[in-house]
């Protein structure tokens, strides 16, 4: 009489065809990625056990679906640049081809993680449009715009703008210009606040507004006579110092929070950013 195999031998000799598709299709798509990923992986299947190989397939397609998606975001930025790029120019032609701006673009695309936001995404697309389409300044002080993206937040560059549009805004200004409620002088919101326009200050991009002869050289401001007789210190909202963007810090806007206008008119399709 013929031995029958069990009633389950199909199921799982299908369920384990698929885990072996699964983890083919993650070596293979790690591989594309990184060089080096299948014969890694192959080596440690030979130690893990069934949870562990699944444990990490699974760990690893959410990494993989995380470069994917950063390769996509990396694509729009490029065409977007280009489209608004007028390449009938042959001073722009030029630029987009040549070493110093390959090396602009090098740093902006290896520096993407500190660019976490659409807002900072958009930053880096208009610094490097504008770096092709202008030459106001070097490329060294465009570098250190792409750094900014990276070292501050979107706060800081909430404050950079608000000062852009309104010059001698006080901090008291800018924090109800910005929408922010009335909060006490020892809050987290206060020391936040008084941080950040220590971080912009120290940074070359806002000063305190002084005043210049007529050879732009600043003038130094007189002691005031007679102390104050409060004894409370000065509020993290002052409405008495008056702030203004530095010349670099005008630039940085000139450059980062000027959208050049679009040359073409390109509605990307959904898979116009996959995987060649």
């Amino acid at each position: 009489m013929t031995e029958q195999p069990p009633p389950d031998s199909d199921a799982d000799s299908a369920k384990e065809n698929g885990r072996n598709k699964f983890i083919r299709s993650t070596v293979n798509a790690a591989s594309g990625f990184i060089p080096f990923a299948g014969g890694l992986i192959s080596a440690a299947m030979g130690h893990w056990s069934e949870t562990e190989q699944e444990r990490a397939m699974n760990a690893l397609r959410s990494w993989i679906k995380m470069l994917e998606d950063e390769l996509r975001e990396k694509q729009k930025t490029i065409l977007e640049i280009i489209a608004r790029l007028d390449m009938h120019d042959e001073e722009i032609a030029q630029r987009v081809q040549s070493k110093e701006y390959q090396s602009l673009l090098k740093k902006a695309f290896r520096q993407w993680a500190g660019t976490e936001s659409q807002t900072k995404q958009e930053y880096i697309r208009n610094i490097l449009s504008n770096a092709a389409a202008t030459k106001i300044v070097d490329d060294d002080v465009i570098k250190l715009f792409i750094d900014w993206l990276a070292t501050y937040s979107e706060f800081h560059f909430a404050v950079i703008g608000e000062i852009y549009r309104r010059p001698g805004s006080t901090r008291g200004n800018i924090w109800r210009a910005l929408g922010k409620g009335a909060v006490r002088e020892d809050s987290a919101e206060a020391d936040l606040f008084k941080l950040l326009v220590r971080d912009l200050s120290t940074g070359g991009i806002i000063r305190q507004h002084r005043e210049t002869d007529y050879a732009g050289n600043y003038i130094r401001k007189q002691p005031s006579r007679g102390g104050s007789s409060s004894n409370v210190m000065k509020s993290a909202f002052d409405d008495s110092e008056q702030y203004e963007l530095t010349s670099i810090g005008q630039q940085f806007v000139h450059y980062a929070m000027t959208d050049l206008p679009t040359k073409i008119t390109y509605q990307p399709a959904d898979d116009d950013f996959t995987d060649s």
